[in-house]
């Protein structure tokens, strides 16, 4: 049997970008650690910052340096919601103006260098806003059905590159969207160039399991962020947080397995959290975030409910970090999240027989 192919996740440095465009930590020290490391791809999110100029040239250098070490290159192009563009500025730039045009750019771009599943997501997180207000879904200028329709129509003007190209962006199962409506994206604009990036973490705040979850988005995965959740009674209402897989509540051998079964030769991907994560919140009492999920499956929101009972158990049993520890944070680097995790998805992999790789991303 084969090794399980594990991949690494590489915080770049603020500021990103050196005057001559390129990434100030030198992409081939990052590259060298991964395989270093013994890992064997790297995922980076955003294309622009290799080169916020798209200089052909350097992602050239970039692709050929990771197929000399034996590390798989793959590329993220940004967001796809225009409500969202605004905090996007390098995209537009890109686009000489255009947001449209700057994704469209990054597409061909990445397409040139062999890279055609491209990473992307519909919101963002703003940790510092109050509640609900965190996640894009619940923005108050901009109600979250007026942004699907948004982003759909840029998604249509992104179709006919993706198909010249062979290319497919991937929507990640992000904070702000469920997977029915990630579902209803990708068959509205079509799986021919729209695909979905699984995460494993997010789905718990919008009152779905990661086992479920798997079984609705299989069909279309193409991309995943794997990682585990501990769901603990919090100061407001459930808090959800990110540890490694193996270490929270999520059955990997189901959730392997189904992804799997539909896509034999999907990569899979850990995305593993810092030393410090502020809590994301399932405001599954709030009137407001009841009206908000219409697809809300009752009896598996009870499932989610009922994680935090089988995460206690795990903390009386094998002392796993418990509520007050995990909002002290420090439990493990993002080093050691990404080694823990490995190993897990290992052994579940090899006792399914299968033998898939595994990877993880530059965020």
């Amino acid at each position: 049997m084969s090794a399980v192919l594990v991949g690494a996740d590489v915080k770049l440095p603020s500021p990103l970008r050196s005057l001559k465009g390129t990434v100030e930590e030198p992409w081939q020290q990052v590259l060298a650690d991964t395989a270093a490391q013994g890992l064997d791809g790297v995922l980076v999110r955003t294309l622009y910052e290799l080169s916020p100029t798209l200089d052909a040239g350097l992602l050239r250098e970039v692709a050929d340096t990771a197929a000399g070490l034996g590390l798989y290159l793959e590329l993220g192009v940004g967001k796809v919601n225009p409500y969202m563009a605004a905090e996007l500025p390098e995209i537009r730039r890109l686009g000489d103006g255009s947001y449209v045009e700057g994704m469209a750019r990054m597409i061909e771009a990445a397409a040139a260098i062999g890279c055609h599943e491209l990473w992307t997501a519909t919101g963002n997180f703003q940790a510092a806003l109050p509640g609900l207000h965190k996640n894009d879904r619940y923005r108050r200028d901009a109600p979250w059905a007026d942004q699907v329709a948004a982003t759909q129509r840029l998604l249509e003007q992104l179709a006919p590159v993706l198909r010249a190209h062979g290319s497919h962006l991937n929507l990640e199962t992000h904070e702000e969207i469920t997977t029915p409506e990630v579902v209803r994206l990708v068959e509205a604009v079509g799986p021919d160039v729209l695909g979905i990036a699984f995460d494993s973490g997010n789905v718990y705040v919008h009152g779905e399991t990661a086992e479920a979850a798997a079984r609705r988005v299989a069909p279309y995965t193409r991309m995943c962020h794997l990682r585990d959740v501990a769901i603990v009674e919090g100061p407001e209402t459930l808090d959800r947080y990110l540890v490694p897989c193996g270490e929270g509540t999520i059955d990997w051998a189901q959730v392997l397995g189904v992804l799997l079964a539909a896509t034999p030769d999907l990569h899979l991907t850990v995305e593993p959290a810092g030393p410090r994560q502020p809590a994301m919140q399932i405001w599954y009492d709030d009137p407001r975030w009841r009206a908000a999920h219409p697809d809300l499956d009752p009896h598996e929101l009870d499932a989610v409910l009922d994680c935090v009972g089988a995460y206690e158990h795990h903390v009386r049993s094998f002392d796993r970090p418990d509520a007050a520890a995990l909002r002290a944070g420090g439990l493990f680097t993002r080093e050691e999240f990404l080694r823990r995790s490995a190993g897990h998805l290992r052994s579940v992999v090899a006792a399914g027989d299968h033998t898939h790789p595994t990877k993880e991303y530059i965020r």
